[in-house]
This record gives C-alpha cells, structure tokens and sequence, in this order.
C-alpha cells in the first residue's frame, strides 16, 4: 500500500461519490457486487446493509486492507455470472489490457447487471504535461501513461459487449502552490506512471520543469490542474432490456411535420 494513501485518496473519493450519484439513481437493490480495485476498501454507498461486496486490487497490501483478493482487473478470477453489479473507481486509466478488462467485466456480471466505472482520461493534467515537456527540452520524452478519451471509452463499452452505454467526463480542479506538491499528490494516490522504459529524470530537467510549472500560477501564486474523470455506466445484456426501434419503423420527418386536419 502506498505510504498515506488515505492521505491524498481526494480524487478516488470524488469518483465514488460520482458513482453513488448514478447509483442513486437506478431502482434496484444490488446485493453481489465486485469492487473491481479495491484500494483500501472504502465502503460504496447506495448498496443494502446485507449485500455482499467482493474485493479485488493488485496491490498486495490494498487487496489484505479491503479483505479482498489480490488479482489484476484484466485477469480476473471469478466465475462468470457471478456478480450483479461491478464499480471500479481510479484504476482502469492503469490497466495494461483496458479493452479486455472491460470484456471480462462485462462477463463476470449477471443478465441485466450494473457496470459502473471513473477512472482519470484524456485531458487530465495538463499544467504538469506542460511542464513536463518544458522540462525535457527538445528531448521530449513520455512522461505519463496514455489516457484513453470519452468517445473511445463508448466505444471500448460497445466493443466489450455491453448493453445501454453512456460515457461522459466530469472535471475537477485542483490548486497546488508548486509542482512538488502535485507529485506528492500523485505519488501518494498511486497515480503516477506506468510505463516501462521511462526516461531518467535529472535535476536540471527537474529544476526546469518546476520553473516552468510556477510560470503557470495565478496570482496568488498557486497553479490550478486539472483532472478529468471519465465516467462510464453500462448493463450487462438481457432479453428484458429496451432495444432501439427497427429501422424504418419509425413515423419519417416530412410525415411527422405536415399539418394536423
């Protein structure tokens, strides 16, 4: 577990309450739900006092915390149909296999389950990206992992065969007095990159992307970051959901549009 995670958990925390929000919304009762990165187990509102929640993260000191099972969310290891909803907050950006990680959440719900997901996507630090490429110069290098974009995110959904796909982004904003203080952030959340291979960081790249990040305060010498949520809500397929109308079935615009008698 990452040193104080609880600590810098503000995003996670936001996302699950953004969850719960949907959630809130859906007039069913879920009483098997996996909890698809599991952190430290943070509990997940709108669910029945009895339901039973299954925990998975990859992280071996997260998966003990929550009670869970230590596993990667592109290999899952339950069976499939075992589950009536799945909520996975802050980890899909992470995910090497993020097309199949859908596809096998999507197998391991029951018909008609509740897929619910946010994770960090495309448009998502920008100050300290910015910063970033100040600091390598002429010798960019990939600093941060790919994120993925809400329409690619729909797409992914469709691809992965889910049923009644909405994927949308919410925003928030962050101040940070330095640069130091965001990777403090990051670091703490687990959040910082995946990549393999990255390039070394040097104090003269380090220096530079700091002055190029206090470049970017306001006023009152602080810096705003942004990071945006890609939020995804999904059913598992079932004969008794709504389908879209055949084509041509419908009444046509120039039909729709003359005048009553």
């Amino acid at each position: 577990m990452a040193p104080a995670w609880r600590d810098h958990a503000f995003l996670r925390d936001w996302m699950l309450e953004g969850l719960a929000d949907r959630l809130s919304l859906v007039k069913r009762e879920f009483r098997h739900v996996l909890n698809l990165g599991c952190f430290d187990g943070a509990p997940i509102a709108g669910l029945p006092a009895d339901a039973k929640v299954a925990g998975l993260d990859p992280g071996f000191a997260f998966a003990r915390a929550a009670g869970g099972v230590q596993g990667d969310e592109d290999r899952l290891p339950f069976a499939d149909g075992s589950f009536d909803l799945v909520v996975s907050a802050g980890v899909l950006d992470q995910v090497s296999d993020l097309p199949g990680a859908l596809a096998l959440a999507r197998r391991a719900l029951k018909p008609d389950g509740l897929f619910l997901a946010a994770f960090l996507g495309a448009g998502s630090l920008p100050a300290l990206r910015a910063a970033m490429r100040a600091g390598d110069g002429e010798r960019a290098a990939a600093r941060l992992h790919p994120q993925v974009d809400v329409r690619s995110a729909g797409d992914l959904l469709v691809r992965a065969g889910f049923a009644l796909p909405v994927a949308d982004v919410e925003t928030i904003e962050v101040r940070y007095a330095s640069l130091f203080g965001l990777v403090r952030d990051l670091r703490g959340m687990a959040g910082t990159s995946m990549l393999h291979d990255r390039a070394p960081l040097t104090r003269t790249i380090i220096a530079r992307a700091a002055a190029a990040f206090a470049d970017l305060a306001e006023p009152d010498g602080k810096v705003r970051e942004r990071f945006n949520a890609i939020v995804l809500t999904a059913w598992s397929p079932a004969p008794s959901q709504p389908r879209p109308a055949r084509r041509g079935s419908g009444v046509s615009l120039a039909e729709a549009l003359k005048p009553k008698s």
